[in-house]
């Protein structure tokens, strides 16, 4: 089963972070992304940047509206995506749990929902 995990991190913890910590955090990612890929549980990933970089798309009445910044305004902005694909939810939970974001962020775990919707 295939499961996107979901970084929502609070910037501001973020960048207040000293940037030795704020690497450390890549490097131990990047090392959990590497043993994944290795068991052929990793297939994507990657950080965003700020929600102040974020561009939001909508169509309404045939109109299309675009607006500066994230889709909505929260304490936590989604920083950055995994996906995985695993035996079960459990499996999933387990890599969220060993990710360090983890430390400093909440992890939303997600299921894929793959083909035509029903």
């Amino acid at each position: 089963m295939k499961y996107m995990l979901l970084i929502c991190r609070n910037e501001p913890v973020w960048d207040a972070m000293p940037a030795a910590e704020r690497r450390q955090i890549y490097a131990e990612m990047v090392a959990l992304s590497e043993e994944l890929e290795g068991r052929g549980q990793y297939l994507g990933g990657h950080p965003l940047h700020p929600a102040s970089s974020a561009t939001s798309v909508r169509v309404r009445d045939g109109k299309r509206l675009v607006t500066d910044g994230p889709f909505a305004e929260t304490r936590e902005q989604l920083g950055g995506y995994m996906i995985v694909d695993v035996k079960s939810l459990d499996d999933a939970i387990d890599i969220a749990g060993r990710m360090p974001l983890a430390r400093t962020s909440t992890i939303e775990i997600r299921p894929v929902r793959e083909g035509e919707p029903t």
